[in-house]
């Protein structure tokens, strides 16, 4: 399934106008900090089945798209709307209008949104639209809900934010032709109703499909990682982000210059955060690529090196492979992050895992709200003690790598662009 490119006017880098609306947008987020405000979630494990236990998710699919969020600036020059992506960049929209929920020939005013922009292809006509899939929101109508409950959230959300909008578009359908894109709120349901997610809402889609996100519904919104949001994919589609770094042999009869018609090694650097306001990245392991594969990479003329690139646990070959590039990030994932990545695949849970403790959850769920089971013949027997059971013929029958043998904690790399020697068992640094 393709994915967007972000629509909009870019607003300069570092000019005052982005200054202001970075300042903007952090005092109304009640932030002390102007770096992206977005809440990210960290990897499914097995010991997070006994936390669905014991507390209230919500659980909807993960769509495969750009994660934005939308601010609607509210000023003395009336409304205007930006997307911010996870680069932090912003971009002014055009043809957009949000009208207040309480008088809606009135705009709403300062409000920020989260959503993920995607493409849906129609299956029949094979035609192509751009939609904001929004699911949370940070602010409405200069009201900060941050930290207020998900449902509380969720219900401000539609109530101020998208009937008032759809309204409009339904009662003046001419102004839809103007819209840069379509919006709907994304399905959200209780955690122990993933059956339906899986069955009824994943196979509706008309755009990628990611895995699945789980979001505590009594914790407030908080940004960067949040261990209340919990993306879960099977184990051996489990991703992770690297910046991929190529390192070419030396030339036979001059080992001082590169033989970049050789072909390289492929090195997945780590992001180890920030250093005097740079990105500082360490070596952390290789990518394998097949002589086929990199004929292929060379005659796609695209840059390689030096890039953002998502890749995937391969247990066939026992190694990383390339499953495309992430332009839309910033940096790849963190240190600590593809830590816990690399043992949620070791650790992972199945599909059939999940759905067998559906019961369970519900119990759990209804036994906090006081209300009764309707159906308690049909849960199994809960252990008294410990982690929920995990039945080993609901796991996936590959090998899964090797973790703490093969990926221990990041060290400086003898590859280092600044350090080490020039030349690597004769490859060119």
């Amino acid at each position: 399934m393709p994915i967007p490119d972000l629509p909009g006017e870019p607003i300069p880098k570092h000019s005052p106008q982005e200054s202001w609306l970075k300042s903007s947008v952090a005092q109304l987020c009640r932030l002390e900090h102007e770096r992206f405000p977005g809440s990210q979630p960290v990897s499914f494990g097995t010991r997070d089945l006994l936390k669905l236990e014991s507390q209230d998710f919500w659980v909807c699919e993960k769509s495969d798209g750009i994660r934005v969020l939308m601010f609607i600036l509210f000023d003395q020059n009336g409304q205007r709307v930006f997307l911010i992506d996870r680069h932090n960049t912003y971009r002014e929209m055009n043809g957009l209008f949000f009208p207040h929920h309480e008088t809606p020939l009135n705009p709403l005013r300062n409000t920020l949104i989260d959503g993920e922009l995607v493409i849906d292809v129609d299956p029949k006509t094979r035609r192509e639209i751009t939609r904001l899939l929004v699911f949370d929101c940070l602010v409405v109508d200069e009201q900060n809900v941050m930290s207020r409950p998900l449902d509380k959230r969720y219900g401000r959300l539609n109530d101020w934010f998208y009937k008032p909008y759809a309204k409009m578009i339904r009662d003046h359908p001419h102004v839809a032709a103007s819209q840069p894109f379509d919006i709907k709120v994304k399905e959200i349901r209780s955690a122990y109703n993933v059956e339906q997610v899986f069955t009824m809402d994943i196979p509706a889609l008309q755009h990628g499909n990611d895995g699945l996100i789980y979001t505590c519904v009594n914790t407030p919104y908080i940004p960067g990682t949040d261990s209340n949001i919990i993306k879960w994919k099977p184990p051996t589609e489990n991703s992770i982000d690297f910046k991929l770094i190529l390192r070419f042999p030396s030339l036979p009869s001059s080992p001082s210059q590169p033989d970049f018609r050789a072909k390289p090694i492929f090195l997945l650097h780590v992001w180890c955060g920030d250093q005097n306001g740079s990105p500082r990245y360490e070596q952390y392991d290789k990518m394998h690529v097949d002589d086929d594969e990199w004929e292929k990479m060379k005659a796609s003329g695209q840059q390689f090196d030096d890039r953002i690139v998502e890749v995937h646990w391969d247990p066939y070959v026992a190694g990383w492979r390339m499953m495309r590039f992430r332009d839309d990030k910033p940096n790849g994932n963190h240190k600590n992050v593809v830590e816990n990545i690399i043992t949620s695949i070791a650790d992972g849970v199945e599909k059939e895992i999940l759905l067998s403790r559906s019961n369970h959850i519900r119990a759990a769920w209804k036994a906090r709200q006081g209300a009764p089971n309707h159906n308690p013949a049909s849960l199994p027997a809960r252990p008294p003690t410990g982690p929920p059971a995990v039945p080993s013929v609901a796991r996936s029958s590959q090998p899964i790598p090797e973790v703490e043998l093969r990926y221990g904690p990041s060290q400086h790399s003898q590859y280092s662009k600044v350090a080490g020697p020039k030349n690597i068992f004769g490859f060119e640094r």
